[in-house]
């Protein structure tokens, strides 16, 4: 039998292409021939035997400037609209790269739509990865659909979203902007436009989740919205435990494991709000107070604000928290962190990576959504896993995340570490690392899945002319 080919082309921001990675190994793992096209800045941890083939990005007609490699980079006065555009140059030189390749199959971010297009110049199929939960599609999907927030007279007044295995409610002011298009056509709906274009054209979507953790909206996305997907997660269990995820730490992880081996079971809070979510001054300042007020040992991970190199670390902070604190500025080594015995609750924005490798570690959290599709996720930990416990942030802002006060960090960080429901999220958490697993081992969920995709894509034939009139 021919050895299926398959291409794997990542968005560029590095929440997007770690899973995409870890997916091209898993593919490899599995007898198949998998390549990687990625721009220089996303290279590095690419090696044999997974392929390279390399486009140029910014490309030379984009008007971003040429240090601004990723998503991740982009600050006020550059702009999402051109780092968009330039994706779309990025069509001609991968459609070169696939001539030259020939692949039997394209795995392509949400955030490409146009490789929909492409896969069909090549008569192969795209399947689409959007790298979240089937819980999050479901309600991306219900809501698009019915539009319940326009039933809301104001953006406090919450809303449900029919349709959905479970009653959930959002404020709208939960709900990007973006996707309300109160104010016309953005550069973010005309994407989700286009996204929503490319799926006639796509062939399905592979998820980064496992059936145990939600069969009810995996089967809800499969059978009721009606859309065809695999779910083959979590990715991150099947990468090898010496590949490194993101940027080196910004911290020695020796320094850092001592400091963790010093504390008691149990006993620490881990703050971590991923690689583009920013916050307020003034919310880093009541953040920070509410880690004292907490009296918790914790480690905070304080990523650096946009071009402001400069500390933003409340001022007489570290002194005042002594060794009960440890803050980290940068990359921090988030999965050595949360694996760690000492590790009792994880407060984070609720990217899906970052919720997963919670899931994944057993750690019960305290969820902070900040924008994207992060309330979403905030609401499958909180109300349908029952491992965490909301702060309470009441507003999705793209930048500098502020409103959350003091007494709120204190008390949900106390109620996840030693409330009277805390026992009780640290069993369901316990139990779903330990389904997580099972479900990546031979004979698992996600095991047999990606056997189903792999036998379904070597089966596959191309639609003729006529079958796509």
């Amino acid at each position: 039998m021919k050895q299926l080919h398959i291409v794997l082309i990542p968005f560029m921001a590095h929440g997007h292409t770690i899973p995409m990675l870890e997916m091209a190994n898993l593919f490899h793992s599995r007898g198949l021939k998998t390549t990687i096209i990625a721009t220089p800045f996303f290279s590095a941890p690419i090696h044999h035997p997974i392929g390279l083939s390399l486009t140029p990005f910014p490309p030379p007609a984009s008007s971003l400037p040429p240090h601004i490699a990723s998503f991740d980079q982009i600050t006020p006065d550059i702009g999402i609209p051109a780092f968009l555009r330039a994706t779309e140059l990025l069509q001609d030189p991968v459609e070169e790269i696939l001539r030259h390749l020939r692949p039997d199959c394209i795995i392509s971010d949400m955030f490409l739509p146009w490789t929909a297009d492409s896969a069909a110049k090549f008569r192969i199929p795209r399947l689409a990865f959007y790298g979240t939960s089937f819980f999050s599609r479901c309600v991306w999907e219900q809501i698009d659909f019915h539009r319940p927030y326009n039933n809301v007279v104001n953006s406090t007044e919450a809303f449900l979203v029919p349709g959905l295995p479970h009653r959930i409610k959002f404020l709208k002011s939960q709900i990007s902007p973006f996707r309300l298009r109160e104010n016309g056509k953005n550069c973010f709906s005309e994407m989700f436009d286009k996204m929503n274009e490319s799926w006639e054209k796509t062939y399905g979507e592979i998820v980064n989740s496992f059936l145990d953790l939600e069969y009810a909206y995996s089967d809800h996305y499969k059978n009721v919205i009606g859309r065809k997907a695999w779910a083959v997660g979590p990715l991150l269990l099947c990468s090898s435990k010496d590949q490194k995820r993101g940027t080196e730490s910004a911290i020695d992880e020796h320094e850092c494991m001592a400091w963790l081996h010093s504390k008691k079971p149990n006993s620490v809070v881990y703050v971590c709000a991923g690689s583009i979510a920013t916050f307020s001054r003034a919310q880093l300042a009541e953040t920070a107070a509410g880690l004292e007020a907490s009296g918790r040992d914790f480690i905070w991970v304080m990523r650096k604000n946009g071009k402001d190199e400069e500390d933003l670390v409340p001022l007489g902070f570290e002194e005042r928290v002594g060794s009960k604190g440890l803050i980290i500025r940068g990359w921090a080594p988030q999965l050595m962190i949360l694996n760690h015995a000492a590790v009792g609750a994880f407060v984070t924005h609720c990217g899906w990576n970052s919720t997963l490798e919670g899931i994944c570690a057993g750690v019960p959290m305290v969820t902070w959504p900040v924008n994207a599709e992060q309330f979403y996720n905030e609401k499958l930990v909180t109300e349908v896993l029952g491992t965490g416990v909301s702060v309470g942030n009441k507003r999705w802002m793209l930048r500098e995340s502020e409103g959350v006060e003091r007494d709120a960090v204190a008390t949900a960080v106390e109620e996840v570490m030693a409330g009277g429901g805390a026992a009780e999220m640290r069993r369901r958490a316990q139990n779903y690392k330990e389904m997580a697993n099972k479900a990546v081992e031979e004979g698992g969920s996600s095991y047999n899945s990606l056997n189903a995709l792999i036998e379904e894509l070597s089966n596959y034939v191309a639609p003729t002319k006529e079958d796509t009139n």
